[in-house]
């Protein structure tokens, strides 16, 4: 039996990474890692400051000011920064803007990137997913995904779901957003979004989020899918 499952799911934002690594977490019984929740609290903390998320030096001094961290006590766990619960403040659009300047600032990452990897020693059974997690964070993880879509079909999911909460949304303007994200997560110096060495390309495009767990369940190693 084995004593660890790391299963890494990587790709750029609003191809489903989050929706289906909680389905996973769910099924397995593992803990579950929302990294780029943690990142958009990073930016949270700067934008509430009133700090230019572009300010690389700046961000990183405001990062590492505060406390963030999950709480695994309830699922998905609640994203705390200094222990108050900002899970609703992370999905608004000034923060969603924010998080990707914010998250290339390589003091930022490193911070929390050794975040990443105490929680992981905590729960060695786990879900986690971002955009670096089995190229930098875990690149001996034992299931690796890089999970992408069309930006089309990613930018109408983003606008969907901005409307059922209620916010304003245009979308050839979350397009365009996500368009210019893509470019910055993937170029930058420090753990650019990428696909990890040995990851499986699932494309989520035209296929269900049931059917993307089923194709990832598959890879799941045997006798790790028991309950922990």
């Amino acid at each position: 039996m084995s004593s660890r499952c790391i299963i890494a799911i990587d790709g750029p934002a609003g191809s489903g990474k989050s929706t289906v690594a909680r389905e996973l977490a769910t099924r397995l019984g593992y803990a579950f890692l929302d990294t780029g929740a943690m990142y958009r609290a990073a930016a949270v903390a700067v934008i509430d400051a009133g700090i230019d998320p572009n300010d690389a030096s700046a961000c990183a001094r405001e990062v590492q000011r505060h406390s963030i961290s999950l709480d695994p006590g309830s699922f998905p766990p609640r994203v705390l920064l200094d222990g108050r619960d900002v899970g609703a403040r992370i999905r608004e659009p000034d923060i969603s803007a924010a998080s990707s300047p914010v998250s290339a600032s390589p003091p930022v990452r490193e911070a929390l990137v050794a975040a990443q990897r105490t929680f992981a020693q905590e729960y060695p059974f786990l879900v986690t997913e971002g955009r670096d997690q089995g190229s930098v964070v875990f690149p001996d993880a034992e299931v690796k995904i890089f999970l992408d879509a069309r930006a089309e079909v990613r930018a109408a999911r983003r606008t969907a779901e901005l409307h059922s909460r209620g916010l304003p949304a245009e979308e050839g303007e979350v397009l365009r957003s996500i368009v210019e994200r893509d470019a910055r997560d993937s170029t930058r110096a420090n753990s650019p979004l990428c696909e990890a060495r040995g990851a499986v390309r699932v494309d989520s495009s035209v296929i269900t989020v049931e059917q993307v767990v089923a194709r990832i369940m598959a890879l799941v190693p045997a006798g790790t899918a028991a309950n922990r």
